[in-house]
């Protein structure tokens, strides 16, 4: 089908919640179609539970057919470690839809708030304000499946000029 939308799945990575989205994209036209959250046992070993972020997100790339995957990416903390246990958990989540084959983009905290809010030092409670506004089917959303959401959107907005360059 030559017009049909094209579906992109959000991903807000996390080590104990990893919140995801999924939209439909045709032209600049946004629709909803689901979210939510992963969320591995916390009492799992490490690999145990970055191998339930790897599952978990391939089978929300497979149920809901998406087309692309966006991430954002990881802020440097001041733990050292916590920084690193999230890079892993990161790289769980960046392989699942590589190796369904879908393309997936990265983007600065900063670049996804500017695309869904208009700047780029918004708070979650303003990112959560506008994914509803623009995704009005999603209803109450959690924090993490809305920062998820809001990563899909900026992906909508920023993948027209990431092919382009």
């Amino acid at each position: 089908m030559a017009n049909a939308a094209t579906r992109i799945v959000g991903l807000d990575p996390g080590l104990r919640r990893t919140g995801w989205g999924v939209i439909a994209v045709e032209g600049a036209r946004l629709r909803w179609i689901g979210h939510g959250v992963i969320a591995p046992p916390e009492a799992a070993p490490f690999a145990e539970r970055l191998l339930a972020l790897l599952e978990g997100v391939a089978g929300v790339c497979a149920a809901h057919y998406c087309d692309e995957a966006a991430v954002e990416e990881v802020f440097v903390n001041m733990n050292p470690a916590s920084t690193l246990k999230l890079g892993q958990a990161r790289g769980a989540v960046i392989l699942a839809p590589a190796r369904a084959g879908l393309t997936v983009a990265e983007y600065a905290p900063t670049m996804i708030k500017k695309a869904v809010v208009g700047a780029g030092q918004a708070d979650k409670a303003q990112v959560a304000f506008m994914v509803r506004r623009l995704l009005p089917g999603a209803g109450d959303v959690s924090a993490d499946a809305a920062d998820a959401l809001a990563v899909a959107i900026a992906h909508a907005h920023y993948r027209t000029a990431r092919r382009a360059a």
